[in-house]
C-alpha cells in the first residue's frame, strides 16, 4: 500500500508518520531529506531558500515503494491513498517562527493552508474517494497519528472538505 501523507510545512507530518512507522511497523520516507541526501533537485530557488524538485527523479528513486512518503509534496507522487495533515493558520504560522522561520515563509504558509492549497492539489491529482483530511490543531501527535493508522489500515473512510479556514484570510 502505498500512502502519501503530505501538507502545508508544520502541520505534523514527520512526527505523525514516525509514530505510525514505529506502531505499525511500516516504512517510512522522509522525502524532503532523500531529495537532499540524493541531489534529486534542478535549482536553488535564492527567494525562498529551498530547493527546486525534479519529480522525475524523485519517482525513479523511489521506484516501486510501499509504506509512507512524507513531504509537503508526497501528493504529487502515484499513491493509493493521500493523507493531508491541516493546522489552523495562526497556529501554523506559530509553529514555522518556533523552529525558526523567517516571518514571509510563515505567512505565506499560514496563506496557504487557509487557501487549501495543498488539498485542492491533491484532490485534483488524485479525486476525492482517495483523499483523506486529518485536523492537527489542538490534537496531540498521539491522536493524529491513529487517525493516520486508521487510513493505513483502511479503517477511514476519504473526507474533503470538513475543514474550512478561510475565515483567516485578511482582506
Amino acid at each position: 500500500m502505498k500512502i502519501a501523507v503530505t501538507g502545508t510545512p508544520g502541520t505534523g507530518k514527520t512526527t505523525v508518520t514516525e509514530a505510525v512507522s514505529e506502531a505499525q511497523s511500516v516504512p517510512v520516507v522522509h522525502l524532503n531529506e532523500t531529495i537532499r541526501t540524493h541531489d534529486l533537485w534542478t535549482e536553488r530557488d535564492a527567494d525562498r531558500d529551498s530547493l527546486v524538485v525534479d519529480l522525475d527523479a524523485v519517482r525513479e528513486h523511489l521506484g516501486d515503494w510501499d509504506g509512507i512518503v512524507e513531504s509537503h509534496l508526497a501528493h504529487y507522487l502515484d499513491a493509493d491513498r493521500i493523507v493531508v495533515l491541516r493546522c489552523r493558520p495562526d497556529r501554523l504560522r506559530d509553529r514555522l517562527l518556533d523552529r525558526g522561520e523567517c516571518k514571509q515563509s510563515a505567512a505565506e504558509n499560514a496563506e496557504s493552508e487557509a487557501l487549501d492549497v495543498i488539498l485542492s492539489e491533491a484532490v485534483e491529482r488524485h479525486g476525492l474517494d482517495r483523499v483523506y483530511e486529518i485536523e492537527t490543531t489542538d490534537r496531540s501527535p498521539v491522536v493524529v497519528a491513529d487517525a493516520l493508522a486508521a487510513v493505513v489500515r483502511g479503517n477511514a473512510e476519504p473526507n474533503v472538505g470538513q475543514i474550512d479556514y478561510t475565515e483567516y484570510l485578511t482582506v
